[in-house]
């Protein structure tokens, strides 16, 4: 009996212990989560591990003559962990390391860095954030040499956050097509269709979490390397990419356009010289937002009559020389009325004169009459040729080509005569460029191309080059006659204002009435102009399109044709090549010594020799020189030096000065055109961060 209530009083004993372990447990638990639970969660935060994606650098775009349209440069965000630093040091060196932080950030005070990293330091801070501002590259290497920080990271606390951020040293040319892309992989142009190359593949790291939320690198030998972005090449060519864009946006202003869009091409290679889209903003300035060139599909207007005479001429409906009555200018197809710019008409003319002229009844009369019948015939020997058809361009978004089959519900008694003066149609205007491209390139029609070559380390990885669409858009004969009545609308045509003396252009003029609201709308116009120069030996094809442009003259041929002459004057100007014959007269003539002041050595040095103008470099491994003229020579004397002061940019292109000012870190303002005649800040003085220096151009 004794033995019983032993074993019961002990049973009974280690349940009661049970029960209070069990209780005492439950209230740690308690007091732990709802009691502690903020200390040690903070805790957590600040010792835990995680990996973490270290991007990788993101690939350069160049343009055709290697000068950078966009590039990663990298920055740096400045931490600090003030426990790393012993006593003394600290002690010591306060002082001098806030002033010199003061110093550089020009935001506060002296004592106001001191106080703020000693306080990090009482609180047992392991990292905070000195400044919110990026420091470059050169930046960091001085700091790296300051007080404290010259002990390095584990000793000295300091840290360096990459960070790269996307520069375009050229700011807004061609700034559409470059493009961009964003966290979520959304963007355009070059740099969303190429990212998957210009992108790399992102490395892991090992970071620790500390207080404040911020992540601390811990350099771990498991951490992976990002690799770089690969480079792409692009086919455009600076220099002639800021011609066009300065015409297309002189004409926009000029008649305070919706939009414009100019796109110059090499006939032979189809590769994109220059491609500019400019959109008119609330503020009445112009803008690249949207890719007209690629994306924007609309009523051709009269420059589809090439391919109507192409049709007509092929199928051997018609001859040049063959006459039509346009009457006084209008003709009824059931309820609609077609009518010519002219009034009174045209009365009648040859088939080569309703070209020149841009008769939309003589054209509208001959396609009607001859493929009344059969209109798909019409359509078939178009589309035959590729147009019409996308193009499979390497940016994304090429916007979709339509012309009608008869089939088309929407075909109706008035589609055939409305199409053949384009309308009822709708393409973008590269692809009616590549229309024209192929006439001036014997009949065969190519693919344009934007990106030359993919580059990894000046290596290229993957080259691209025109696909061949069509070898032969039309016959001989009919590509002979097509060639000659482009020529005659700027020689007797509706193109006479671009006519010039010393090269022949061919081309046509478009005028298309706008539809809005599913009505074509009276004195709301897309002008445009589509050709190609020189004619007797195509090297470029250009095409450009002004949408709803303001003022009395606003006919493709007033509005579109004088900047597609304003780009070919240019470009001849500067290209000897084109020349029917060099003028040695005029260079072995005595004269005014050529007027070449400033710029990039190399780009001179060429100019000078190809002249053959003696020039000598006086200076060694020197990127950029000013000219003093010796007897009959140039000596080059050194122009840049330190990123600290202010370049002298006067005599330079604004290419080039743009470029050296920004990259020393200033804002530039530009007023005029031609080269550098005046800057507000004088050469040689110090450079304060984000100042602005005012150019004067003549």
């Amino acid at each position: 009996m004794n033995i019983k209530r032993s074993i019961l009083l002990r049973v009974r004993i280690a349940f009661l212990l049970t029960v209070v372990f069990v209780l005492a447990v439950v209230y740690r638990l308690v007091h732990v989560q709802m009691i502690e639970g903020d200390k040690w969660r903070k805790k957590a935060e600040e010792y835990s591990l995680d990996y973490k994606k270290i991007k990788a650098t993101r690939g350069s775009i160049y343009s055709a003559n290697n000068d950078l349209l966009a590039t990663s440069l990298p920055f740096y965000r400045l931490a600090f962990d003030p426990s790393l630093v012993d006593d003394e040091t600290f002690t010591s060196k306060i002082d001098s390391l806030s002033h010199l932080l003061s110093n550089f950030f020009r935001d506060h005070s002296s004592d106001y860095y001191k106080k703020k990293i000693s306080e990090a330091r009482q609180s047992r801070s392991r990292y905070m954030v000195i400044n919110r501002d990026l420091v470059n590259y050169q930046q960091k290497q001085m700091m790296n040499t300051w007080p404290i920080f010259r002990k390095g990271q584990m000793q000295g606390g300091v840290i360096f956050h990459k960070v790269d951020e996307r520069h375009r040293p050229f700011r807004t040319l061609a700034q559409r097509t470059i493009g961009y892309i964003n966290e979520d992989n959304v963007g355009a142009g070059v740099e969303r269709s190429f990212n998957d190359y210009l992108a790399g593949r992102d490395g892991e790291g090992l970071f620790q979490k500390v207080a404040g939320g911020n992540w601390k690198p811990v350099n771990a030998s498991s951490d992976v390397r990002p690799e770089d972005g690969y480079d792409i090449h692009t086919t455009i060519d600076v220099n002639l990419q800021d011609v066009a864009q300065n015409a297309l946006l002189r004409a926009l202003m000029r008649y305070e356009a919706a939009y414009g869009t100019v796109v110059l091409m090499e006939v032979k290679t189809g590769e994109i010289k220059a491609i500019s889209n400019l959109q008119r903003t609330a503020s009445g300035r112009y803008a690249e937002s949207y890719n007209y060139a690629v994306q924007g599909t609309n009523d051709p207007g009269s420059t589809f009559k090439l391919a109507s005479m192409l049709a007509l001429l092929e199928a051997g409906k018609v001859d040049l020389s063959d006459t039509v009555d346009t009457g006084e200018g209008s003709i009824d197809f059931y309820n609609r009325t077609l009518t010519d710019v002219k009034r009174g008409g045209y009365g009648k003319i040859t088939v080569q004169e309703v070209f020149e002229k841009s008769s939309n009844v003589g054209i509208a009369k001959l396609v009607t009459e001859h493929f009344g019948e059969n209109p798909q015939e019409f359509v078939d020997i178009i589309k035959k040729t590729g147009y019409g058809q996308p193009l499979d361009f390497q940016l994304m978004g090429e916007g979709v080509p339509y012309i009608k089959d008869t089939d088309d519900e929407s075909w109706s008694g008035t589609t055939l005569p409305w199409m053949s003066v384009g309308y009822e149609t709708s393409v973008t205007p590269l692809q009616t460029l590549a229309l024209y491209n192929a006439v001036a390139n014997d009949g065969r029609m190519i693919q344009p191309i934007l990106v030359k070559s993919i580059n990894k380390a000046n290596q290229p990885v993957k080259t691209f080059e025109a696909k061949v669409l069509n070898k032969q858009i039309a016959s001989d004969e009919t590509l002979e006659k097509l060639r000659l009545i482009l020529e005659g609308v700027v020689e007797n045509g509706t193109a006479k204002n671009v006519k010039n003396e010393y090269f022949k252009i061919a081309g046509k003029t478009g005028t298309a009435q706008k539809l809005i609201d599913g009505r074509y709308r009276t004195q709301r116009y897309y002008a445009s102009f589509a050709g190609y120069f020189p004619a007797d030996e195509p090297l470029y094809s250009c095409i450009v399109v002004i949408d709803d442009p303001k003022g009395w003259n606003r006919y493709g041929g007033d509005v579109s044709a004088p900047v597609f002459k304003e780009i070919a004057d240019m470009i001849y100007s500067q290209n000897l090549a084109i020349h029917d014959s060099f003028q040695a007269d005029l260079l072995a003539n005595e004269g005014t010594f050529p007027v070449i002041r400033a710029g990039k050595f190399d780009e001179l040095n060429k100019l000078c020799n190809e002249l053959g103008i003696s020039n000598h470099l006086g200076d060694e491994d020197v990127d950029w020189v000013r000219s003093q003229v010796d007897n009959n020579a140039i000596i080059w004397k050194k122009n840049y030096g330190s990123n600290e002061l202010v370049p002298n940019v006067q005599g330079m292109t604004v290419r080039d000065a743009v470029y050296l000012l920004e990259n020393s870190g200033l804002k530039v303002n530009i007023s005029g055109s031609g080269r550098v005649q005046n800057q507000s800040l004088r050469p040689g003085v110090r450079i304060s961060k984000g100042q602005t220096i005012s150019l004067d151009l003549g």
